[in-house]
């Protein structure tokens, strides 16, 4: 397993783009350094947050230096450089090591639904072209239509750069399963915000958050106190923000977002079609949210 602690707080940033939609690399800056001083461990650069699906592999590599030279030292940078398509994968994350990055994100593929033998293989090529590059496996099959079940994430476990999962499928007993079957090195993050608590329960470490642009230092102290043994400040702090959780996936991911976060001051542009921006509707709902957390006069 790796030797690279990536933290508890992992934030899955989204991408700034101008008014035209390009992206806003200066913007990009600005809010990584707002996540690195709001409790943020480590910044997963262009996952599904960030909008990867309709970004070019030129923009990512450049999003890529961008946050490397803003943040270097002070958090560690995960690079979203998964495919469906294995050797594209491969040629993704073999630029993100070549940068020296310190992790990548791993999503499992999509549209072409492969077996649990071909995730098993598709991942092992990856880890075997990099070697010197942490994985964290993304499973999130209500975006992929596949999902990597507990004994083929044990497997993958056992390969040394694979060192955890985000885990995204919504479900306790999944996370159980994967709990036992692997190291307890094997780290397990939450890709929900509202399961965090839950799935540190039975043995997460952390989350891999969309939340934490808005309440990056109250996720820190709910996972620290909970770590510690303070169980019912955990569960206050995670009841305080649950209605939060819930309104940033109102929509389609990072809609609400990009709403909330030019609601409190933090413009980071428009969404790439085909997204949309958020209705008058949602930005009522998320404005009463936000008031209700002290994040909106």
């Amino acid at each position: 397993m790796s030797e690279i602690d990536f933290g508890r707080l992992l934030t899955a940033m989204i991408t700034p783009f101008d008014k035209e939609g390009n992206v806003d690399y200066a913007q990009a800056e600005k809010l990584a350094h707002h996540l690195v001083e709001t409790g943020t461990d480590t910044i997963v650069v262009c996952g599904t947050t960030g909008e990867s699906p309709t970004l070019s592999w030129d923009e990512e590599y450049q999003l890529f230096t961008v946050i490397q030279q803003a943040i270097a030292g002070k958090a560690k940078i995960m690079a979203g450089t998964g495919s469906n398509s294995t050797s594209e994968a491969i040629s993704a994350t073999q630029k993100a090591a070549h940068l020296g990055l310190d992790g990548t994100l791993q999503v499992t593929p999509y549209y072409n639904k492969p077996p649990q033998e071909g995730l098993y293989q598709h991942f092992r090529a990856i880890a075997e072209a990099a070697p010197e590059l942490p994985i964290l496996l993304y499973n999130v099959p209500g975006r992929t239509g596949c999902k990597l079940e507990p004994e083929t994430v044990a497997r993958l476990a056992e390969i040394p750069s694979i060192i955890g999962i985000k885990e995204a499928t919504g479900d306790l007993d999944q996370a159980s399963q994967i709990r036992a079957l692997t190291p307890a090195e094997f780290e397990i993050y939450s890709g929900d915000d509202s399961l965090t608590l839950p799935l540190m329960a039975v043995g997460a470490k952390g989350v891999v958050s969309v939340a934490s642009h808005l309440v990056g230092n109250q996720l820190q102290k709910m996972m620290q106190s909970f770590a510690a043994g303070n169980t019912q400040e955990a569960l206050q702090i995670h009841l305080h923000l649950f209605p939060l959780f819930k309104a940033l996936f109102l929509t389609s991911n990072p809609i609400p977002l990009k709403s909330a976060l030019r609601l409190v001051g933090l413009d980071t542009g428009v969404v790439r079609s085909p997204l949309v921006s958020g209705s008058a509707e949602l930005e009522a709902k998320l404005e009463v949210v936000l008031k209700k957390l002290g994040l909106l006069n």
